[in-house]
C-alpha cells in the first residue's frame, strides 16, 4: 500500500481505488504533423502512483490489488475522477477499469 504526498496532506486511495498518473500522448501525428489540444483524445495510459489496500470479500478478507506502484496500466476511457495537482494530471480509479498493465 503506497500513499501520495500533496502539500502537507496524505492522499491514500481507499478500498480497491488506485491513483495513476496520466501520461501526456503524443503532440505529433507519425507524418509530423502537431494537434491542436482541441484534437487530441484523452491518453488511456498512466503509471500507478498510489493503491488502497484491496476490496473486502464477502468473508470479511483483504483482496489485494494486482497492480502495484510504478506499473504502467492501461484503463477505461471514460473511467474515473480526474485530478490536477502541482500541474501534474491524475485519475483515481477502481481496479475494475484497469484494462492491462503495459510493459
Amino acid at each position: 500500500m503506497a500513499s501520495l504526498t500533496l502539500q502537507g496532506s496524505k492522499l491514500q486511495p481507499l478500498g480497491d481505488r488506485l491513483l495513476v498518473k496520466v501520461v501526456a500522448k503524443e503532440e505529433k501525428t507519425a507524418g509530423g504533423i502537431f494537434l491542436p489540444d482541441t484534437a487530441k483524445e484523452k491518453s488511456q495510459v498512466g503509471e500507478v502512483a498510489a493503491v488502497g489496500p484491496g476490496a473486502l470479500s464477502d468473508k470479511g478478507d483483504r483482496v489485494a490489488l494486482e497492480v502495484k506502484v510504478g506499473d504502467r496500466v492501461m484503463y477505461s476511457k471514460y473511467a474515473g475522477t480526474e485530478l490536477k495537482v502541482d500541474n501534474v494530471d491524475y485519475l483515481l480509479l477502481s481496479e475494475k477499469d484497469i484494462l492491462a498493465i503495459v510493459e
